[in-house]
């Protein structure tokens, strides 16, 4: 058996690794920053590996022109980051609803680094972004991952830049789905929030020589707690429902 690596060869494989690689660094799951980087490079590299064969016909490469593989590499990124922003924006429903749970609570102002975003964010939400990142290997969601990524090379074909008003339609839709599941996630907090301080107004009223803020905020704290404890269950059940049909969704291939 003998291999060529010709030049197209070898600009086939960079076109097909720069939409891998932009769409692995920013999925869930695989591409978690708190995976190290070389492992993420040696999973993309592996990955276009894999897809090469499968999708090589798609690229049609004149080397004469070097002007138009250029274009075809910035729209390979492009696509890619469109994609893997899609699936991004997905997982920050979790940290929208960590958010919202832990001001409900009263812990808004207890941050910390989150691994997940690089930067910090509530304690609340943390725990919840580093149990999604848990659920979607437990779940073998990454698999859907993966056949996201082989599946853009058949919906959105290389060299064929889809409009940036579809792209940016797509992008605003998955933002307000995410946004939505993350204020559901937080819906028991949110109505707990509102019962509890309306409770203590009308004590602050009938008694105004006790002093609230010490007797409310470690009650706030405690319920909050139990509250997680009982539907965290259900809230990460819902969670891995939207997450999966959106990356059903990017899976399917629409010819």
């Amino acid at each position: 058996m003998t291999f060529s690596f010709t030049p197209e060869f070898a600009v086939v494989f960079v076109l097909m690794f720069a939409r891998v690689g932009t769409m692995m660094t920013l999925m869930p799951g695989l591409g978690e920053r708190a995976m190290p980087m070389r492992v993420r490079l040696g999973v993309a590299v592996l990955l276009t590996m894999i897809l090469f064969p499968l999708h090589r016909p798609l690229y049609a490469v004149d080397l004469a022109r070097p002007a138009g593989i250029v274009l075809v590499l910035f729209q390979e990124l492009a696509v890619g980051f469109t994609l893997g922003m899609a699936g991004r924006i997905a997982v920050s429903a979790l940290q929208t609803a960590g958010v919202v749970i832990a001001n409900a609570m009263g812990l808004g102002f207890a941050m910390q680094v989150d691994p997940t975003q690089g930067q910090q964010g509530a304690v609340i939400g943390t725990f919840l972004s580093l149990l999604g990142v848990a659920i979607v290997f437990a779940t073998d969601l990454h698999h859907l991952v993966i056949a996201a990524i082989s599946s853009s090379f058949s919906v959105l074909r290389p060299g064929v830049l889809p409009g940036s008003g579809d792209a940016a339609l797509f992008l605003v839709g998955v933002m307000s789905k995410a946004f939505m599941v993350g204020i559901q996630l937080s819906a028991p907090f949110l109505v707990f929030s509102l019962v509890f301080n309306v409770g203590l107004g009308v004590l602050s009223k009938l008694m105004p020589q006790m002093q609230v803020f010490f007797v409310g905020m470690p009650i706030s704290i405690g319920v909050g707690f139990l509250i997680l404890l009982m539907v965290v269950g259900v809230m990460m059940v819902h969670y891995t429902g939207h997450l999966e049909s959106l990356l059903s969704e990017l899976a399917v291939n629409r010819r």
